[in-house]
């Protein structure tokens, strides 16, 4: 590594902590007071410095299915009146970008209220566009659900964090086989075509297969994969044990685990390019804190080892302690963008706070 390299690594590194990771805090980050107290926090500052007041799109959805996720941790009433005005404010209606996997972010938090309320107006919006013809029901098309922002469709990663998770859902309220079909067949066409069967971890989508970072290795954007492994707890929550894609996405989230787990910087977090450290070295908490998730759930849910996945996890959720701010704001998480990129520690947004508080929903459980 270049002296300069090294020089703006070291500094950045003792911008949020010391290198020793859990020496630098008190232990009690782990226990579940502390946690509750801090999520607390990060939530309601986001509630105070909102994006868009009005907005029902993906950034604002990532932030709420992982305030439903606290709920569930929790039981706190307060998490669950703040998903329901949410809810209320748009009459419960799905997004409106244009990618239909998009579309769903949103629609995974009126599901689980349903599955709570049961109350049809919950669910009445979804299933009006899940039948109608921009959804591919009985028949399937792949094109509903790519992204296109030059006029170009592609498979993307964060397309397996926004789309299954609902339609595993609607499988769970409905008990519908046709949900769990397009699942499968939306969620293995995109790792068909964007996951590296060697490296194990996925390009954000086709367009970085091909090119190389400065020091000429591979681009696996951090919260691209944080995007994919995220998704896979919210997926197996509902997928029956016995279907016959259950194995498969064990599989994927054991395979993702082991090489995402080998990046992890010194300091708890990781760089925006999984494969290239050096080419990016500020730290990153949003693809960090969808790391600390899945592999905290799989510990919890005994397909990852403990022994191996503990350490990881915990130093994770240090570094991401060490990353919000005496206000409550999540510091380092990279903006919207599709690649990576140097982070300013002022940087943040509605999803960062969400991938901390999906976190933390899992350290809640996660037996120290």
């Amino acid at each position: 590594m270049k002296t300069r390299q090294k020089l703006i690594i070291g500094f950045l590194l003792a911008s949020i902590g010391p290198l020793n990771g859990e020496e630098a805090l008190d232990h009690d980050i782990f226990a579940k007071e502390h946690v509750t107290a801090i999520m607390h926090k990060v939530n309601d500052y986001q509630i105070k410095y909102p994006w868009r007041e009005t907005d029902r799109d993906w950034v604002r959805g990532t932030w709420y299915t992982s305030v439903m996720a606290f709920y569930k941790a929790s039981g706190d009433q307060k998490l669950m009146g703040q998903a329901m005005a949410w809810g209320e404010k748009h009459q419960w209606e799905v997004g409106k970008e244009g990618s239909g996997a998009n579309k769903l972010t949103c629609v995974q938090t009126w599901l689980d209220l349903y599955m709570i309320h049961k109350d049809e107006k919950m669910l009445a919006p979804s299933r009006a566009w899940m039948d109608s013809k921009k959804f591919p029901a009985p028949s399937f098309d792949g094109v509903w659900y790519t992204h296109a922002p030059r006029g170009v469709g592609h498979r993307y990663a964060d397309s397996l964090y926004v789309g299954p998770p609902a339609l595993a859902k609607l499988y769970r309220i409905t008990h519908d086989e046709k949900y769990l079909d397009i699942m499968n067949r939306f969620y293995w066409d995109v790792c068909d075509e964007i996951y590296d069967k060697e490296a194990h971890l996925f390009y954000r989508d086709k367009r970085f297969i091909e090119p190389r970072s400065a020091n000429g290795k591979k681009v696996f954007w951090s919260r691209g994969n944080g995007w994919v492994i995220a998704g896979i707890p919210l997926i197996l929550e509902y997928l029956p044990k016995d279907h016959e894609s259950h194995p498969r996405y064990v599989t994927l989230l054991k395979e993702l685990s082991k090489s995402i787990a080998a990046c992890q910087g010194n300091d708890g977090l990781w760089r925006v390019n999984l494969a290239d450290a050096e080419s990016f070295p500020t730290p990153e908490t949003s693809g960090t804190a969808f790391f600390c998730y899945g592999m905290a759930w799989g510990i919890n849910n005994g397909i990852l080892d403990r022994e191996t996945y503990l350490p990881v996890v915990r130093k994770a959720w240090t570094g991401l302690v060490r990353s919000v701010s005496a206000e409550g704001k999540v510091q380092w998480g990279q903006k919207v963008g599709d690649r990576p990129v140097t982070v300013k520690q002022s940087d943040s947004h509605e999803y960062v706070a969400g991938t901390f508080l999906l976190a933390g929903s899992e350290m809640l459980k996660l037996k120290q």
